[in-house]
């Protein structure tokens, strides 16, 4: 007589199939665990950075990446085990026990979640008041104005100015990156960045820094930070501002002082003294710009 239950064998085939299962998940778990420590991704994939805020920065994507990685393992994993284990199995006609709820496990699934805000709240809050404080009493000042599509830099401690103008907005040739405006700051000087726009939002961006902050137009952003690594950097516009939003870039030249100073007296030397206002237009050139300034001047 069948007693209907399932054979032996097939009960043991089952078990072997799951612990398969779950040994290779959980293979999958520690290797995605074990490359997120690798060094090629322990900034977890940023640019190295080249100011005091960068690794305090990274430390907070790294440490997000993470936690979030560990909550998406056990929620995989719970996912997964309830597949395996409470799947529909042959010959299995009956329905399992219905709850309604489970007052343990919605605790556990609305407090976990607020913790885990909470804590991610704590850390990039800490961190941005960090970042954004502008109190300190900075070594320089620089007035960058972001233009359609080029920048102008107002070096204001100094009381010089340089501005670049694309080449090819009639010419219609892309610019080469000799030509791009060059920013040039001190290493390890405190630098007090105010931002302004002469037409529409642009958006400040140097990637090794790890920080942008937008420019608009009547309205001065302000932020302070120290480079503390001589080099070239790329900078560029984050925000999209027109047709040559993505030719809207910038070189910075973090040198050390006695470089700095030398080039400061190279535009006092051209006559490139005082500051450039919000009066002037995107096509206008260093000469045009020059010009502008000096008729002011005559007729003060």
């Amino acid at each position: 007589m069948e007693s209907g239950r399932p054979p032996v064998r097939s009960q043991r085939g089952d078990r072997a199939k799951g612990a398969k299962l779950r040994l290779a998940v959980l293979g999958v778990a520690v290797a995605m665990l074990t490359t997120a420590c690798n060094e090629t991704v322990a900034r977890g994939w940023m640019p190295e950075g080249a100011t005091e805020h960068t690794d305090r920065v990274t430390n907070l994507w790294v440490g997000s990446w993470i936690a979030a990685l560990i909550v998406g393992v056990l929620v995989w994993g719970l996912i997964i085990w309830c597949v395996v284990v409470y799947r529909k199995r042959k010959g299995d006609e009956q329905l399992p026990v219905q709850l309604r709820y489970h007052v343990p496990l919605e605790i556990l699934y609305t407090a976990v979640p607020i913790l885990a805000i909470t804590t991610l709240f704590y850390f990039t809050a800490r961190d941005q008041n960090v970042i954004t404080d502008v109190d300190r009493d900075p070594d320089l000042v620089v007035n960058v104005v972001g233009k359609q599509w080029s920048w102008d830099f107002n070096y204001v401690t100094e009381d010089v100015w340089d501005a670049g103008v694309h080449g090819y907005l009639d010419e219609g040739t892309e610019g080469v990156e000799e030509d791009l405006p060059t920013l040039y700051l001190p290493v390890d000087e405190l630098v007090e960045f105010r931002l302004d726009s002469r037409d529409v939002i642009h958006s400040f961006w140097v990637p090794a820094f790890l920080y942008k902050l937008d420019m608009f137009p009547n309205h001065t952003n302000t932020f302070q930070v120290t480079p503390d690594r001589v080099g070239t950097y790329a900078g560029k516009c984050a925000e999209l501002c027109g047709d040559y939003h993505s030719a809207m870039l910038f070189n910075l030249e973090v040198v050390e002082r006695a470089e700095y100073d030398a080039k400061m007296d190279e535009l006092r030397d051209a006559g490139q003294t005082g500051q450039l206002g919000p009066e002037l237009n995107r096509k206008q050139s260093n000469e045009q710009i020059w010009r502008t300034k000096t008729e002011q001047g005559a007729e003060n």
